[in-house]
């Protein structure tokens, strides 16, 4: 089990390396994560939902993910409180208060999961949450070393050293952790070094020292990350590429931004200027098109965009001759109203849509989560997923904006054309629909297939951290020896 000295310091990315690594010597491999908090979510087969860290590990396992692989899995609605998924089904939502005590009945559930992971493989890599240092949250825990003893598995721990001050977080976490969670650490890992080695060799020694902590490794800077899709969002708050190019994207980060993986695919496009704009910011005037995200709150970021301002300049592009499209929240949110009479996503209460489609939505019913394919009615096959409550009627579904394989019509156009919006997420990922899209726009796509791209950095990562790691003490953790 992979856990870390903090949130973003790489975990997702190391479990995901080293599932292919070893998966690339012929093991049967399955990643687990115990509880994940992410308004990014995969749709599985069985039609559950999991954080999308999970489905691109499962990816990296070269097998299809299950709800086995994140039983427990939070999306946060508001600052205090979020939605508990249980093996891929909605189980209310909880204050963060209370779900402190409701996580310990989950433990069974979360065990039960990686025993049946564990029959069915030789290795499960296992990602912690946040930080075991974190003592605070230590009762009932279930996402670190509240796990880790109820299954009896070994814990390496990951530093980050490009935040600086790795040696304090390492030791800092020896100092606070208790003598039984200390014990059940057997090792230490360093990522996202950049520049020699060799030049930190004295401070890893300073840590076995003080921990007595097997050193296991030194990852360098992975650049093969960036073709991976983001599951946190502190990538969103990182500036992209400035440079001008054919068309320019923006996106609006809302503050219940969800599923904004949605769009990696576009970062690596050369013709696209993507602009993920923040809070307190325009909306950029020379936008070619601004898509609104999915959202895990939508009444309430559709009050936040207000909120921004955001609706004048959406206003004003559109005067210009603006495109704009709307993915699932966003979708709705384009429409001419939005009801939550049963308070499904927080309060109960209606509002207003931004009247740019002829469609109204009911937050109502069960939640829809399924894969789908179907073609764009601008032309481009496409291959996605649902996951959204709501029902979305009015006459703007006589344009729809695509055809799902069975023949079912989905989403809404403008009469002009120049808004559109649906519920499906992944469109970009499928390069036929990418093609289309961005040719609408008049630009052309240079990514090619992007499938290929993620599994070929899954590859490369694998490589590098085969010379980075000592894999033969890491495979003996497991009681893998042979692979060593």
């Amino acid at each position: 089990m992979l856990q870390g000295c903090g949130s973003d310091v790489g975990k997702s990315v190391l479990v995901g390396g080293l599932c292919r690594l070893f998966a690339n010597r012929g093991l049967v491999v399955r990643p687990f994560k115990p509880q994940n908090m992410s308004n990014n979510a995969a749709v599985t087969a069985e039609g559950g939902e999991i954080g999308r860290a999970q489905a691109l590990q499962a990816l990296a396992c070269r097998t299809p993910p299950t709800v086995h692989m994140n039983p427990v899995l939070l999306k946060p609605q508001s600052d205090v409180g979020a939605q508990l998924v249980v093996r891929g089904k909605v189980e209310g939502t909880w204050q963060a208060a209370a779900y402190q005590d409701r996580k310990a009945s989950l433990l069974p559930t979360v065990v039960e999961s990686f025993q049946r992971l564990s029959a069915e493989a030789d290795l499960v890599m296992v990602e912690g949450a946040g930080s075991p240092a974190e003592t605070n949250l230590r009762a009932n825990d279930i996402a670190n070393m509240g796990f880790a003893h109820a299954a009896d598995v070994p814990v390496v721990l990951v530093g980050d050293i490009d935040r600086g001050h790795v040696i304090a977080s390492l030791v800092g976490a020896h100092v606070v952790l208790d003598e039984a969670d200390r014990d059940r650490i057997k090792g230490f890992l360093i990522n996202k070094f950049r520049g020699d080695p060799r030049l930190f060799d004295e401070g890893r020694a300073e840590i076995v020292r003080r921990t007595g902590w097997a050193d296991m490794g030194l990852a360098p800077w992975l650049t093969a990350a960036s073709r991976l899709p983001a599951e946190d969002a502190v990538v969103l708050e990182k500036p992209g590429d400035p440079a001008r190019r054919r068309v320019t994207i923006a996106v609006p980060m809302l503050s219940r931004i969800a599923n904004f993986d949605d769009f990696d695919p576009l970062r690596g496009e050369p013709d696209v200027d993507l602009r993920f704009i923040p809070p307190g910011k325009p909306l950029p005037g020379d936008a070619d098109l601004v898509i609104l995200p999915g959202t895990k709150a939508t009444l309430a970021d559709l009050a936040f965009l207000r909120g921004q301002g955001w609706d004048v300049d959406l206003a004003g592009h559109v005067r210009r001759g603006g495109r704009v499209l709307g993915i699932c929240g966003g979708y709705q949110m384009l429409g001419a109203r939005i009801a939550d009479p049963n308070g499904v996503e927080g309060p109960p209460g209606s509002a207003a849509g931004l009247g740019l489609l002829e469609v109204e939505t009911v937050l109502t019913g069960d939640k829809v989560l399924r894969p789908v394919t179907g073609t764009l009615h601008g032309g481009g096959d496409f291959r996605g997923y649902e996951i959204h409550v709501g029902q979305t009627t009015g006459a703007g579904l006589a344009r729809p904006m695509l055809t799902f394989a069975d023949g079912t019509p989905e989403g809404a156009v403008s009469a002009d054309g120049r808004i559109a919006g649906c519920y499906v997420h992944g469109l970009f990922a499928a390069t036929p629909a990418r093609t289309a899209i961005l040719g609408s726009l008049g630009a052309t796509s240079g990514v090619g297939d992007y499938d290929a791209v993620v599994d070929a950095a899954l590859d490369d990562i694998a490589a590098e951290l085969e010379h980075a790691f000592d894999i033969a003490a890491l495979a003996r953790l497991a009681g893998l020896e042979r692979f060593g």
